[in-house]
């Protein structure tokens, strides 16, 4: 029986489908949506938004309240709650550290633009081998 399912998310269409699928699929397990806002880089998006911060923490969290804000809308359509984590760093590795807490992980199969596809389908496939617990790639 899956109890504890985790679900990252980075705001994608993906990744929201990834949540129902959870939601549906996983109905009475307790969910925990995982935003991971990357290394704080020179080199790229929101990543490079996080370097130019002083409370880079703070930062994460403020990237990570628009795709709470609709996970939680998601849930509730459904009647359910769900739990909340920010993290830094590797997405990929963040979610694999995690994974033993949880029965399942459920990822959306990669982001919405190109550099999302190319960046989420490598986090992805880098879950479905590393993790520790079953992971469903939802598309």
């Amino acid at each position: 029986m899956v109890d504890r399912v985790l679900v990252p998310m980075d705001g994608s269409e993906m990744s929201l489908r990834a949540l129902e699928y959870a939601l549906d699929v996983h109905a009475g397990a307790d969910i925990t949506v995982l935003f991971v806002a990357g290394e704080p880089s020179p080199m790229m998006g929101r990543a490079l938004q996080l370097a130019l911060e002083t409370d880079v923490q703070q930062a994460a969290e403020e990237l990570a309240e628009e795709v709470f804000e609709r996970a939680h809308d998601r849930a509730a359509g459904q009647g359910v709650e769900i739990d909340t984590e920010v993290a830094l760093g590797n997405p990929a590795r963040q979610i694999v550290d995690r994974a033993a807490d949880f029965d399942a992980i459920v990822i959306g199969s990669h982001g919405g633009t190109l550099r999302e596809t190319l960046f989420m389908g490598n986090v992805a496939r880098t879950v479905s081998s590393r993790a520790p617990v079953p992971v469903t790639i939802v598309r």
